[in-house]
């Protein structure tokens, strides 16, 4: 395997950074991304409160010996708010102290036309220039959450925000995308630094026209896919447990044991 499993704390928001890495080790998994931590998603004032400063928190992590492959932020390409600017900025700090090398940012937007992606390419010039002024280290990466679905569509913004970082949700390429994910990978794979998976079967939720279940007990077509990156991917890939949103949901403690139980990811 090339890639590194990594687990991300939107499947276990109540649980502490140090609860967190202990069930990443209990699961063998190389590294956490953290999105909640002790039921906050408001991570800057959480560290703050718990660590008092950046390098405090870095030294914990070092204590730790973990590796912290991502921070999930809010921020959204299309229609983020000077407000919401200025609330993802407080990650900064925090991400360089850890080593952080990506920040996730929503595509958001709903149909990716000419002007969602001319919106979207403004606010990646407005890190860059922001980020190049200040000599930050830690980067964006923006998720193909809402408006971004197709290897066509990513392609598209890629023309507008060249050398953007991608963090690729393989499910809703899938689901709301209505493509091949091994169809999506061959378009973006230049592009991707970040993955996601997860599965779901055709029955309406509360909030979705799906139901995400446990790793291979639903119909997303992990198989071919996990072979292609295996061979040729060397980035983290998250199993993106929504349990934040979804209580429904078991535990990520059981999810993370029936993926590897059935090598699902």
């Amino acid at each position: 395997m090339s890639y590194t499993r990594v687990l991300s704390t939107l499947g276990c928001p109540e649980l502490t950074f140090e609860a967190a890495v202990a069930l990443a080790r209990r699961h063998g998994l190389g590294a956490i991304e953290l999105r909640a931590l002790a039921g906050s998603m408001d991570l800057p004032a959480h560290f703050a409160a718990l660590y008092g400063t950046p390098e405090k928190l870095a030294e914990q992590a070092r204590a730790l010996g973990v590796k912290v492959t991502g921070l999930c932020t809010s921020l959204k390409a299309v229609g983020g708010t000077a407000a919401d600017r200025e609330a993802f900025l407080q990650f900064i700090p925090w991400a360089d102290a850890l080593g952080v090398p990506w920040l996730r940012v929503f595509d958001a937007g709903k149909s990716a036309d000419a002007a969602e992606l001319a919106e979207a390419a403004a606010t990646v010039q407005w890190w860059r220039e922001l980020r190049a002024k200040n000599g930050w280290k830690t980067d964006i990466m923006i998720e193909t959450h809402d408006s971004l679905l197709t290897g066509a569509v990513i392609t598209r913004f890629l023309a507008a925000a060249p050398g953007t970082a991608i963090r690729w949700d393989t499910h809703h390429t899938w689901k709301k995308g209505g493509e091949d994910p091994v169809v999506t990978w061959h378009a973006i794979k230049h592009a991707v630094v970040s993955i996601d998976v997860k599965d779901s079967i055709s029955r309406p939720s509360a909030k979705h026209a799906w139901t995400y279940v446990l790793p291979g007990d639903g119909e997303f077509p992990i198989a071919p896919l996990r072979e292609i990156l295996r061979a040729g991917y060397v980035g983290p890939v998250s199993l993106e447990w929504e349990k934040l949103w979804h209580p429904y949901l078991p535990t990520l403690d059981e999810a993370l044991a029936i993926a590897e139980l059935r090598d699902w990811w």
